[in-house]
């Protein structure tokens, strides 16, 4: 019986690039080093942000670079029903309340929080006079959530401080990527979320999630991501390059000896290009997450294939 089961939730915007590889390499190697099943989902829940033919592209990508998945790729465009009768359960159980309001009008009324404005709590309880309901939230119910992640260790979160009751159903109709997440994880049985440090903020709003719906929340392990040379995250947003098939063996083997997978160097150097089945598989016996890196990764060890620093790694 299978007691891990992963998953790799890329967004369509764009096709793979040195970043979002070296997370799907992780999240693979951690559930198949622990003979998981590790899911592929498409996260195209925002379908303005989807650029024509990135799907097809990110599966191609992962394909080349060796990275099977089990079970067939769930799409969110296709999964609206499931998240509309969440919406429903939370809003009759009283977890979730229609509001009113404007992000401007939020910005007005709320507090600065550590990530934007904190909702102030004008539809808590009901509608005011004259606003009519424009998106749906959930109540932040807890204020103080905590956690051992397995990669940062104990962690915690004021949900109240990263914006108190949030969004889940917005304005135009949209679900939100808090409710289409956790609704895709739990349909999925995903026991481990492996996923990049910068979507830590949304733990505390998940877990709530995960709480408000009766279920129990994954175990999560969030890794270090790969930074521009401006020490940005290096994302499709800010014109990372997409990977290419050519030479797979060599760009992967770079991606593998940045995460701290010990032997990489030294065999690759001794046998030259390899393909990249036979380097996942010396990664997926030797792997530990406490090999990764203490701190980002640099897009020019990926590129360069340089080393890493003295003591980046754990």
């Amino acid at each position: 019986m299978t007691t891990y089961v992963g998953r790799f939730a890329p967004t369509p915007s764009g096709p793979l690039h040195p970043g979002s590889l070296t997370a799907a390499v992780i999240s693979w190697l951690d559930a198949r080093s622990q003979d998981g099943r590790w899911h592929l989902r498409i996260d195209d829940i925002d379908r303005p942000r989807a650029v024509a033919g990135a799907s097809d592209a990110i599966l191609r990508a992962l394909d080349c670079f060796g990275l099977s998945w089990d079970g067939p790729v769930v799409r969110q465009s296709q999964r609206g029903q499931a998240y509309e009768e969440a919406a429903r359960q939370l809003l009759s159980c009283g977890h979730a309340f229609d509001c009113g309001c404007s992000r401007k009008d939020v910005v007005t009324a709320g507090q600065p929080g550590w990530e934007g404005p904190v909702y102030p709590g004008t539809c808590r309880n009901g509608l005011p006079a004259g606003r009519k309901a424009r998106a749906l939230r959930l109540r932040a119910v807890q204020r103080h959530w905590t956690l051992v992640d397995r990669c940062l260790g104990p962690l915690g979160f004021d949900l109240h401080w990263l914006g108190g009751d949030f969004v889940i159903r917005r304005a135009d109709g949209f679900f939100a990527y808090q409710l289409a997440t956790v609704v895709d994880d739990i349909d999925l049985g995903v026991t481990d979320v492996v996923r990049g440090i910068d979507l830590l903020g949304s733990v505390p709003r998940q877990m709530q999630l995960y709480q408000s719906l009766g279920r129990s929340a994954p175990r999560y392990l969030h890794h270090p991501v790969v930074i521009a040379g401006n020490r940005l995250k290096l994302a499709k947003s800010s014109g990372a390059t997409p990977i290419h098939c050519r030479d797979a063996g060599a760009f992967l083997a770079r991606v593998l000896t940045a995460i701290g997978v010990p032997g990489i160097e030294a065999d690759f150097a001794a046998s030259g290009a390899r393909a990249a089945g036979e380097l996942l598989e010396h990664a997926r016996s030797h792997w530990h997450s406490r090999f990764l890196p203490t701190g980002p990764i640099p897009e020019a060890f990926l590129r360069q294939g340089d080393q890493p620093a003295p003591g980046r790694l754990k």
